[in-house]
């Protein structure tokens, strides 16, 4: 659709929100976000990330979740 973003979590400004459209990445990395929650369709919020590619801390549902700046470049979301 024209208008519409896909960028990394790991890019996003603190308090943007998207929908989760794809994990980068092999069947390890994948199955530990799904654990954690992040999965494709699944919207997101980006609360806060950390100079220096430190950690990222979202928000899904009533869940906060802090990952590494490695896994928040690999989820990639299409921005509201």
């Amino acid at each position: 659709m024209p208008g519409n973003k896909h960028i990394a979590v790991s890019k996003m400004k603190s308090g943007q929100t998207g929908k989760i459209i794809e994990i980068q990445g092999g069947q390890g990395i994948t199955a530990r976000l799904n654990a954690l929650g992040l999965i494709p369709g699944r919207t997101i919020t980006k609360l806060s990330d950390m100079l220096m590619r430190g950690p990222v801390t979202v928000k899904t549902g009533n869940t906060q979740i802090a990952i590494g700046y490695g896994m928040a470049d690999k989820i990639i979301v299409e921005l509201d």
